[in-house]
């Protein structure tokens, strides 16, 4: 069975299908496809990232999130610094691309509350190529 274009709507993807492992020049990367999502579908979504993070040895994720056309609230926002901190330990690198729609003080906060770097790149190759680089 062919997989559906991320193209489509939100609706159309489950939580567990947004969140998978990807390979880009022979790495492993864990994708978090939080595009489109409504700040509810965000909340949630965001929700799962650490069962699958904490599951890998400490410092060995990378972990690319696509947060093209995404909808932030403050409670998004929130869960998704509860989310940052709770990987931070298992994370090696971390990028993420289509960040126009995150305001800029939401990613301030993050930034802060973190205490990580949050690298945001245009592209997805981009974001790709600097995380897999050494």
């Amino acid at each position: 069975m062919a997989r559906r274009p991320l193209r489509w709507s939100s609706w159309e993807l489950s939580m567990e299908d947004r969140i998978r492992f990807i390979e880009h020049q022979g790495k492993k990367i864990l994708f978090v496809d939080c595009s489109h999502c409504s700040p509810a579908e965000l909340e949630k979504l965001v929700r799962l990232v650490p069962s699958y993070v904490t599951e890998q040895p400490k410092g060995s994720v990378l972990l690319l999130a696509d947060l093209t056309g995404a909808q932030f609230d403050r409670t998004a926002v929130e869960q998704m610094k509860q989310s940052a901190v709770f990987d931070r330990p298992h994370l090696k690198r971390s990028a993420w691309y289509g960040t126009d729609t995150l305001p800029r003080v939401f990613y301030e906060h993050l930034k802060n509350f973190s205490q990580r770097e949050l690298p945001t790149f245009k592209t997805r190759e981009e974001a790709l190529d600097w995380l897999v680089k050494e």
